[in-house]
């Protein structure tokens, strides 16, 4: 696969006179983690398409596989190979913060996507582009008490949530956003418990099969994103429990599948290729001197059973 593409226009001064050189950027991008879902893989491919796309662009990119350490040393490696800008989809929100301090001491602006790092590292950062993770999370909650007010449960429900890889600020911000909205908007419904799921299906199943040995009464379901939904929803299936409302944030095809099906409430409508693009762009705007935001949102509606017909299905 082809990962970058350089052009350069020069003419030399002893044949021409006169010398021009295109606006050429290298951009360095180390990833979270390709492997762990299908949202990840669509992100690089369209990143690397986009990245083709422009002529004056050329990208390194990198993937920390999850892991901290490798993440940091992806950091070292773009930093010593003197790249125009780096885009970082961090891994730990925390645990960046002294490479991207790095990036910033060496004249680099850093871009983080996706998910952003934690707030003691902003003065470090040129732009965030990607999803307002608490806003998601405030959607999520309003889906949940406007199905719960539907069904006339709203003063008695019980709600259970799991949760993204802890120190991760996606699942932070969501989890904060989900808890803070939902008392706001219905104020007698109980979240009864909270456990990580790790942004695995396989695993939050296990969280959902242990939630349900635990509680005879659970109404609802609040899942960091569609992924560990569905796992949740698989434990439901198998032990029998109907009528549980499922809500998530990050509407993946297995979600609107299960969505289609009457099985899954609602969730959060979020394009990786919107992602990806985004960021790119983001990061070719800094190195252009144009006036980025710091905080560079793109919108990420609310979908239902309801609405879901104005949607298209998810590509990953």
């Amino acid at each position: 696969m082809k990962h970058s593409i350089t052009a350069t226009l020069f003419a030399s001064t002893a044949l021409l006179g006169t010398a021009a050189v295109a606006q050429e950027m290298t951009i360095g991008i180390t990833q979270n983690n390709v492997g762990v879902d299908s949202y990840q893989t669509t992100y690089e491919k369209a990143f690397i398409a986009a990245a083709e796309a422009n002529p004056d662009v050329e990208t390194v990119v990198l993937d920390a596989g999850g892991d901290v350490a490798r993440q940091i040393a992806q950091m070292e490696d773009l930093i010593q190979q003197q790249v125009d800008a780096i885009i970082i989809w961090p891994t730990n929100g925390e645990a960046v913060i002294p490479a991207v301090r790095k990036a910033h001491q060496a004249d680099i602006p850093v871009i983080v996507t996706n998910s952003n790092i934690a707030e003691q590292g902003f003065d470090f950062v040129a732009s965030f582009s990607g999803p307002d993770n608490i806003t998601q999370g405030r959607r999520s909650a309003e889906i949940m008490c406007d199905k719960f007010k539907d069904m006339g449960i709203e003063d008695e429900a019980k709600v259970v949530h799991i949760t993204g890889q802890p120190g991760y600020t996606t699942a932070i911000e969501r989890a904060k956003g989900f808890n803070d909205r939902l008392p706001e908007v219905c104020p007698n419904v109980e979240q009864i418990d909270q456990q990580p799921g790790d942004w695995n299906r396989e695993k939050s199943q296990q969280v959902m099969e242990a939630f349900l040995v635990k509680y005879d009464d659970i109404d609802g379901v609040y899942s960091g994103d569609d992924n560990m939904g569905v796992g949740a929803l698989n434990a439901a299936k198998a032990a029998g429990r109907e009528g549980i409302i499922f809500v998530g944030a990050t509407n993946f095809a297995v979600g609107y599948e299960a969505m289609a099906a009457g099985d899954y409430w609602g969730s959060i409508y979020q394009s990786p290729v919107d992602d990806a693009e985004a960021a790119l762009q983001t990061a070719i705007d800094v190195l252009n001197g144009e006036e980025v935001p710091f905080l560079n949102y793109f919108d990420t509606p609310k979908i239902t059973q309801d609405n879901m017909d104005q949607f298209d299905k998810p590509v990953f």
